[in-house]
């Protein structure tokens, strides 16, 4: 009894522990199977990539004061980041990547590049 593709249910020629006729039934089977996880993924990476590079694009000196409408006014996420940094005075610092934010006062924020 010849074994099938797990995609197109062909008859699977070669190496017996073969599960797939092709790469691209390979793929096709893959892309189903982990759909749902990688659009939440998908979704989690996109909305990083703009938070990024609204704060690149911002802050070209390395270290810039910027007010909290002109982050939400390039759609800034506060939801989205990458770590937290805390330091010994009690500071918050939280990155995307490299390009970090730290909350001051009167709605500013101090954005920095982690070198």
């Amino acid at each position: 009894m010849k074994k099938k593709c797990l995609e197109c249910e062909e008859p699977i020629k070669g190496r017996i522990d073969k599960k797939f006729c092709s790469d691209y039934c390979r793929n096709t089977y893959n892309n189903k199977v982990n759909k749902d996880s990688k659009n939440l993924i998908r979704n989690i990476n996109n909305r990083l990539r703009k938070n990024y590079r609204l704060l690149s694009e911002i802050n070209t000196t390395g270290k810039t004061k910027v007010t909290r409408t002109r982050l939400l006014d390039g759609n800034f996420d506060f939801n989205y980041f990458t770590s937290i940094y805390k330091t010994k005075t009690g500071n918050t610092y939280f990155y995307i990547y490299d390009q970090g934010y730290l909350v001051l006062e009167n709605d500013y924020y101090l954005l920095i590049k982690k070198e």
